[in-house]
């Protein structure tokens, strides 16, 4: 019988994820979690990266900056921060992404730092393209920021296999890292875009996705990583009433090893949000919280999450060309001839300085208390 070879590469494949790991069990994501320190990070990107691209392509992709903020984090105690990957970095060229990927792992690690990689976003530009990215557009939060991957892949099925390459291969070359806390296998899969992206994206995105969501957790965890895997709940009013979640949804709680989710709203809100998935007896962390003008702030929501030992990332650590201080209602009013009065993300101005000292002061504190234990932060 002939084979092709394509399709002997093909029975490889399915032969190797057949002998895969299955899902963690509860008890052993909770060893994991016990095992871990109180997680604390931010999302991040350098202040001299507007996205993803120019954070790691090799032009620009800036180890000395890189190393300096991550010793602002390490003074605040963090010991993760979650950092974006892209489809085409690896397509472009593997070997120099791997490395660049390894040597963020030794300046992270130097800072006793361990990331969260996440491998797709469904956020914000849905065109990615690589070199040169375009400058900052004036007075908008998040103007350059890419879908991972693009319209043109989800749309293009034969697009899948050179998906399913770069999964299996950024997570089989680091699936045994230590320096490596996570896999955050897809960002908010189910989001719409966001911006004024409308017109450009997928055709049947949701269907794409969902379709797709299940198989990036089963080619990740082919490579049998030491790390757990993970995506995060984002939307819908109750996340524990299954009759009302979507296939996206039920995807990422019947095959993350630790819960995840996004809340920006109120303390209460982002109380209510742990109370819905406590139930499901896996740990949780927060990936993302931390918008001042929605009402969720580091002083409502950290003492929330250290009574529930939840962990927690925020989005924003340093102001730069994401400009993630301006609002997301800066895509229809941009901020161009006054700032907000109140910086809606991020921690430090691009010198390092707190952009207020009492949040710098509250993080310090709550790293360094034992694990439930809140502080008292108190003004004096």
């Amino acid at each position: 019988m002939k084979c092709s070879l394509s399709a002997l590469f093909a029975l490889i494949v399915v032969a190797g994820m057949a002998q895969a790991a299955d899902r963690w069990s509860a008890d052993k994501a909770s060893a994991w979690y016990a095992a871990q320190p109180w997680i604390l990070g931010s999302n991040y990107v350098p202040a001299d990266a507007i996205n993803e691209l120019e954070m790691w392509q090799a032009a620009t992709f800036d180890p000395r900056r890189i190393d300096l903020e991550l010793g602002w984090a390490q003074a605040l105690g963090m010991n993760t921060m979650r950092v974006f990957l892209h489809d085409k970095l690896w397509q472009q060229d593997p070997k120099g992404f791997a490395k660049r990927i390894d040597q963020f792992l030794a300046i992270a690690s130097r800072h006793h730092i361990k990331p969260v990689f996440v491998l797709f976003d469904s956020c914000w530009d849905p065109d990615p393209k690589l070199g040169p990215q375009h400058p900052p557009i004036p007075g908008v939060h998040n103007s350059g920021w890419v879908q991972s991957p693009g319209t043109k892949a989800l749309d293009d099925p034969r697009e899948e296999p050179r998906l399913q390459a770069y999964v299996m291969g950024v997570v089989g070359r680091f699936a045994k890292d230590d320096r490596i806390l996570a896999w955050d296998v897809w960002n908010e899969p189910d989001n719409e875009g966001g911006g004024n992206y409308a017109k450009e994206e997928a055709k049947d995105k949701f269907a794409r996705v969902a379709d797709l969501l299940p198989k990036v957790f089963a080619w990740a965890r082919s490579k049998n990583p030491v790390q757990p895997l993970t995506s995060g709940l984002w939307h819908d009013p109750d996340w524990n009433a299954p009759a009302t979640l979507n296939a996206v949804e039920k995807t990422q709680l019947e095959q993350s090893d630790v819960l995840t989710f996004h809340e920006y709203s109120w303390p209460e809100a982002f109380a209510a949000r742990i109370r819905q998935l406590t139930g499901y007896g896996r740990p949780i962390i927060c990936t993302e919280y931390m918008a001042r003008g929605a009402g969720s702030t580091f002083d409502g929501d950290l003492p929330v999450a250290k009574r529930a030992n939840v962990g927690m990332i925020n989005w924003g650590f340093v102001n730069g060309r994401t400009q993630t201080n301006l609002p997301w209602d800066s895509w229809e009013r941009p901020y161009v001839l006054s700032q907000p009065q109140v910086w809606f993300h991020d921690i430090f101005h691009e010198d390092g300085t707190p952009y207020r000292q009492a949040e710098v002061d509250m993080l310090k504190a709550f790293s360094a208390a034992p694990k439930g234990v809140v502080p008292d932060v108190s003004p004096r």
